[in-house]
C-alpha cells in the first residue's frame, strides 16, 4: 500500500479531494493511505510562526527550515522510510505522464506545500527529492499542484481504475494522445460513429486508433512527436497529412 503525506498549512483544502471520486475508491480499494499533516504544528516557538523575513530584504515571506525538517524527520522515523519528497515549486521540472508512472512504483511519498515568497534554500538543499511544477504559472501555494500530482499517480496504482488497461491508453502513457472515443447511439443527429469502430475487425479498430492518436498528436502537439519512435506506416501516414495542407 501506498502512503501518501502532505505538509500543508492549510489541511481542509484535502478534505473533498480525499473523500470523492476515484481517490476515495483508492482508499476503500486499500491502494493507498492518505495523511495531511499541518506543519505549523511542528514550529519551535510560542507564536507557531514557519516565515521570517529573506535575508539581504525583498518583498514577501520566505518558510523557515526548522518546521518543515522537524516534519520530515518525523514521517521518516514514524514509517522507518526514505520516502520521495516532492517540493510544489514552479522552478520545478515540469509535470509529465512519465514522472507519474514513475512516482507510482514509490511506497511512500512526501508532498510540501508552501505558501509565501519561497522556501528557505536549504530544504531544497537538503530535504527535498524531488521539485515539480505543474505548469509555467504561479499558484498561491502548492495545495492545488500536489492535488494535481496526487491524482495522477493514485489513479496509476493497481486496482484503482478496474480496467488495468485504462492508464496504458491514456494520453501521453504511449508518447502519443488518446484516440478519439465514442459511445452508443452508432447514429446521433446524423452524426455517425466511425465505421471501423462497429465494424467487428479488431484489426481495423485497432490501426484507425493507431492512426487517430497519431493524427491528434501531429495536430495538436507536434512538439510530442520530436522524439517519438515513429514506425514505417505512420511516417507514410504524416507524408499524407503534410501533403494535403
Amino acid at each position: 500500500m501506498m502512503r501518501i503525506d502532505v505538509l500543508s498549512l492549510f489541511p481542509a483544502m484535502f478534505e473533498g479531494i480525499f473523500g470523492e471520486s476515484i481517490l476515495k475508491k483508492a482508499t476503500e480499494k486499500e491502494a493507498v493511505t492518505y495523511n495531511v499533516i499541518n506543519f505549523r504544528d511542528y514550529a519551535d516557538n510560542k507564536h507557531s510562526k514557519v516565515d521570517d523575513y529573506p535575508y539581504g530584504g525583498g518583498a514577501g515571506m520566505v518558510l523557515k527550515p526548522q518546521p518543515i525538517f522537524d516534519a520530515v524527520d518525523a514521517l521518516k522515523k514514524e514509517q522507518k522510510s526514505k520516502p520521495r519528497v516532492i517540493l510544489m515549486c514552479p522552478q520545478g521540472e515540469r509535470y509529465t505522464q512519465q514522472k507519474a508512472e514513475e512516482l507510482a512504483k514509490e511506497d511512500h511519498l512526501v508532498f510540501i506545500c508552501g505558501h509565501y515568497e519561497g522556501y528557505d534554500e536549504r530544504i531544497r538543499e537538503h530535504v527535498v527529492t524531488d521539485e515539480i511544477s505543474i505548469g509555467d504559472y504561479v499558484l498561491t501555494g502548492g495545495e492545488l499542484g500536489s492535488m494535481v500530482v496526487i491524482d495522477s499517480v493514485v489513479r496509476l496504482l493497481p486496482g484503482v481504475l478496474g480496467n488495468e488497461d485504462s492508464p496504458i491508453l491514456d494520453s501521453f502513457s504511449s508518447g502519443l494522445l488518446e484516440h478519439p472515443q465514442y459511445t452508443r447511439p452508432a447514429d446521433f443527429r446524423g452524426l455517425k460513429v466511425p465505421q471501423e469502430l462497429i465494424s467487428g475487425n479488431h484489426r481495423l479498430i485497432d490501426e484507425w486508433r493507431e492512426k487517430e492518436s497519431l493524427r491528434r498528436t501531429y495536430q495538436r502537439r507536434p512538439d510530442l512527436l520530436e522524439t517519438y519512435p515513429l514506425t514505417d506506416r505512420q511516417m507514410v501516414w504524416i507524408e499524407e497529412w503534410e501533403k494535403s495542407k
